[in-house]
This record gives C-alpha cells, structure tokens and sequence, in this order.
C-alpha cells in the first residue's frame, strides 16, 4: 500500500522548532499509519476509537485522571516509568506507576503521625531509610505518601466519608535517612470502573483489580525523583494487577507486632523498608 501520505504528513513536520518534539511526531504518524494500514478499521471502528477518547477526557476532573487510567490499563504507564526508573545496575529501588489518585497534595506531617484519619481498624507502621546506592543516608529526603482506606477508597472518591488528605502525608526523613508513620493496612480495590476505561475492561473480560500497596514518591536534590509502591505481600492479585505495575522487589511483609508503639496499642502490623535514590545523573534507563 502507497506511504505517500505518510511522507506527505512527516513532511508537514519539517520546520518544527523543537527537533525533541519533531521526532516524537514523526514516530507517532508512522506507528499510526502503519498500525491503520495492518488493521484497516471500518469507518464505524475509527469514531468508536475517536468516541472512547472523547469520552476519556470528559471524565478527567481536579480528582480523577482518566486518561491515566487509559493508560495504565494499557501497560504503558508501566513502560514509561521502567525506562525513567533508576537503571538495572543503579542499585536503585525499582519505580512503578503513579496512578490517577496523586490528584490533590498530600498534607504536611511530622515523623511519626499518623495519615488515618478516620480510625481504621488494620492499625499499621510504616517505618524506612531513604539511601544512595552505597548505603549512606539521604538526610532531609521528602516522602509523598498516599493510599487507600481499609476498604480500598481513596479520600477523592469518598468526600462524604473520609475527609480531605485522609491516607496522605508529606514527610521528611530525618538527618539519618529515616522516616515513620502509622496508617491502617490498605485493601486491595478496583480502579474506578465508572467511565470509559471501566467499559473498555468489562467489553474485553478484565477484571478491575489492584493488589493492596501504599504509594511513595521520594525525592532529594541531586537524585531523581522515585515513584514506588509497598506491595502488601499476601494480598489478592498480586499476579493479576490491572495496571501491570507489581514488581517482586517492591512486595513487603506487613508483620504482626505484639508490644507497644508509641501511639499504637498492640497488635497492630509494621512494614520496614529501605528505599534507594540514585544521583539524577543515573536515575533513568539508557534506552538509547
């Protein structure tokens, strides 16, 4: 089949400034040109597609990302992270998706508070050490955490139950890398099957579910930013995840403790882990 209207396009792109935005147009026509060419969809089947994306926007709002949703499903909000992520060889810890609830800030806390504000009953601490690739501490280093109630809501989804920022706290470790706070045990939960992205898993039998996992987002000047997940090991779907996002480094224990915390009465369950920031230099993947 001709590729004339291909070059026609890729040539309209030839006086584009930006040579980095340049390329990534002409990689995106010629994957869609090609991509059409090998399906040829039906006139019907090009305005479903353009419908489903029109209908992706609309659900988008100040507290729900649905194109991210898209994307996730889609694995490539996984691929994307991977090749941003720290290097194999970094000796970095490994990223994972962001998701489409980092809508809203998270409040600040201190050491130590806890992010339940509603009284869960699964009580849990979460205590960790943010280092470099040697083990030396990265003092100061800010920790962005969010996560879902026992019930697998996030505070977005439930505004007349859980108030704003409950499962959400921005900390900072202290001059030793260290950080703590209490929370409850997340659940494990579907995403928002409501709008397109719902319709698109129940029209091609997907299940809609997500292991249980606390999100991190850590960062320090002179590192690159890390976007993680604490997996809950022993969750459901842990083999399964909707959004493709687990990987087996980031599965931790969530223990039972039987003595005292400071503002936690046993037994309540504690998760210990250590996150690695590598120097901005090598945070990401050398894909060429």
């Amino acid at each position: 089949m001709s590729t004339g209207l291909t070059d026609e396009v890729l040539a309209s792109f030839a006086s584009t400034p930006d040579k980095r935005l340049r390329t990534i147009l002409e990689r995106v026509v010629v994957h869609l040109h090609e991509l059409v060419r090998e399906v040829e969809p039906t006139v019907a089947e090009w305005e479903t597609a353009i419908g489903l994306l029109a209908d992706v926007g609309a659900m988008c709002d100040d507290t729900r990302q649905e194109f991210i949703l898209l994307s996730d499903v889609l694995g490539v909000s996984s691929l994307v992270e991977t090749l941003n992520g720290p290097a194999v060889d970094s000796g970095g810890t490994e990223s994972t998706v962001l998701g489409p609830f980092h809508m809203t800030s998270s409040p600040a806390r201190a050491l130590g508070d806890s992010i339940d504000d509603v009284g869960g009953g699964r009580r849990a601490l979460v205590t960790g050490r943010v280092v470099d690739p040697s083990g030396r501490p990265v003092p100061g280093a800010e920790i962005d955490v969010w996560q879902c109630a026992e019930d697998g809501s996030y505070d977005v989804q439930q505004p007349d139950v859980q108030p704003a920022g409950n499962g959400r706290g921005l900390f900072h470790a202290d001059d030793e890398g260290r950080f703590r706070f209490r929370t409850v045990v997340p659940g494990h939960y579907p995403i928002p099957t409501d709008g397109p992205v719902g319709a698109l898993l129940s029209t091609t039998r997907r299940h809609p579910y997500r292991p249980a996992h606390v999100h991190l987002l850590v960062s320090s000047p002179g590192f690159g930013a890390l976007t993680t997940h604490l997996f809950v090991a022993g969750s459901p779907y842990l083999e399964q995840d909707a959004v493709f996002a687990v990987k087996s480094d980031l599965v931790v224990e969530f223990g039972n403790v039987d003595e005292d915390a400071e503002g936690l009465d046993r037994p309540y369950r504690h998760a210990d882990v250590e996150v690695v920031l590598v120097p901005a230099s090598s945070a990401a993947v050398d894909v060429g």
